[in-house]
């Protein structure tokens, strides 16, 4: 099947299902719709048939720090090289638009994939840590 990688964020309704069925941590509706459109850049890929299926985005304040989030292929597609094709695409873009110094980074949920990029552990000298906003 054929696959196209485009320059734009998904919408809101494919954004939430496509992490729904990578299960995920679930994002509401309202985060989504504001947060989308303060994307600093956004890929999504889409198959044959026109869905999307894949997605990635950078989010920051677009020169000291640039955060690689929201990265996803549909469960279906996966194995095909989308997430490597998304990550290229982010990678060339911030290696054009991110100044020296900037600190780019993110969640790997999935080990030995990321590394390919050049990224690296940050434990033992940081710890990743998050808090989440509860309804």
């Amino acid at each position: 099947m054929p696959y196209e990688l485009r320059e734009s964020p998904p919408t809101v309704d494919r954004f939430l299902e496509l992490r729904d069925a990578a299960e995920m941590a679930e994002r509401s509706r309202e985060a989504v719709e504001r947060g989308l459109p303060n994307s600093s850049y956004a890929v999504t890929v889409v198959d044959g048939t026109g869905e999307t299926v894949g997605m990635a985005r950078v989010v920051g304040d677009d020169g000291s720090v640039f955060h690689i989030c929201d990265m996803v292929v549909n469960p279906d597609h996966q194995r095909q090289g989308l997430g490597s094709r998304m990550m290229d695409a982010l990678m060339v873009w911030i290696d054009e638009t991110a100044p020296p110094t900037a600190y780019v980074n993110l969640m790997a949920d999935v080990d030995g994939f990321y590394e390919q990029w050049g990224f690296e552990r940050t434990a033992p000298a940081s710890k990743g840590m998050y808090y989440r906003v509860e309804s």
